[in-house]
């Protein structure tokens, strides 16, 4: 009995993405193709590998029992990846990276084209994704890395999530922005009180940074404005319509329509870190090109490397 590797890759991404769909997807296949490779796998091993019987499809012992040796080839061809580019210092192959807005903006694009110079064999794939369905994505294979934000202090700040290991970006402070044509013109945080203020969701981070300072200057802010991207918030703060608390990331440069009030250590920051299946191999090549590029990305922009962590 004669095994093909290609088909036992197949019926790995059916056991890790739950079913035949979603497998095509992660492999760029038609669902019809990935019948097909099963079907042959079963005639070659001479036993059904997939249960058909169910409205899901899942595996009989025999298909879980290969799709575990076929996660252990999958373990060893990325060994080889790493072993080769300590050898070559270069990295080969495809990347599939998501992230939020301003972070694929302002750190993953210029990092992307510093890396077409520097590992030109790299070849990256960007989606805008984030939340739970993004880290489904990485866990299952879709993704090999997420560039993530988590307002530091805030819950689920410290631990890592289950199946993944997380590498240290950059700590993004928060900023308070105001209309420049606001009369009089605020001096202080003090001075906001009885100003209008642009505000996300509830639970949200700048929400959290918000609450901080308003309870250190004695205050409870105005609500007036609910947005949740930050394009929205900035263009509501520019129309002259509130104040705003907005991470450094999201500035992204100079704007004559807004004025930032000076650093607040009290509004605290979020932090940009980088999201990778954990391996007990190590880093994998890939991954740690880009996150290497992410790291200078914020550097260049005036980021501050993360507090606890050495880069």
């Amino acid at each position: 009995m004669e095994l093909d590797p290609r088909r036992l890759r197949v019926l790995h991404a059916v056991a890790v993405r739950g079913g035949v769909v979603d497998a095509a997807r992660l492999l760029h296949l038609t669902p019809s193709a990935v019948s097909q490779q099963l079907a042959q796998l079963e005639r070659e091993v001479g036993q059904p590998l997939v249960d058909r019987s169910r409205r899901r499809v899942g595996l009989t012992p025999a298909g879980q029992l290969l799709a575990a040796r076929a996660e252990r080839i999958e373990q060893e061809l990325a060994e080889a990846r790493r072993e080769l580019a300590r050898v070559s210092g270069r990295v080969t192959g495809p990347v599939a990276i998501a992230g939020f807005s301003s972070a694929i903006c302002h750190l993953l694009v210029p990092a992307l084209r510093q890396l077409t110079t520097t590992q030109p064999d790299l070849e990256p794939r960007v989606v805008e994704l984030e939340g739970p369905v993004a880290l489904r994505e990485l866990r299952t294979g879709g993704l090999d890395l997420v560039v993530a934000e988590y307002d530091v202090g805030g819950p689920g700040a410290t631990a890592d999530p289950a199946g993944l290991s997380t590498a240290p970006v950059a700590d993004d402070e928060y900023r308070v922005v105001l209309p420049a044509d606001w009369s009089p013109p605020p001096g202080s945080v003090r001075d906001l009180a009885d100003r209008p203020w642009v505000v996300g969701p509830p639970g949200s981070a700048c929400g959290r940074a918000l609450e901080r300072i308003s309870a250190e200057y004695g205050f409870t802010p105005h609500h007036a404005h609910t947005a949740v991207e930050f394009p929205t918030v900035l263009a509501l703060v520019a129309a002259g319509l509130g104040a705003a608390i907005v991470p450094s990331l999201a500035l992204g440069g100079t704007r004559a329509d807004f004025v930032k009030l000076p650093s607040l250590p009290v509004a605290g920051h979020r932090r940009v870190a980088a999201l990778r299946r954990s391996s007990g191999s190590g880093p994998d090549p890939l991954t740690e090109a880009v996150i290497a590029a992410l790291r200078e990305a914020a550097t260049t922009l005036g980021l501050k490397p993360p507090a606890d962590e050495a880069l």
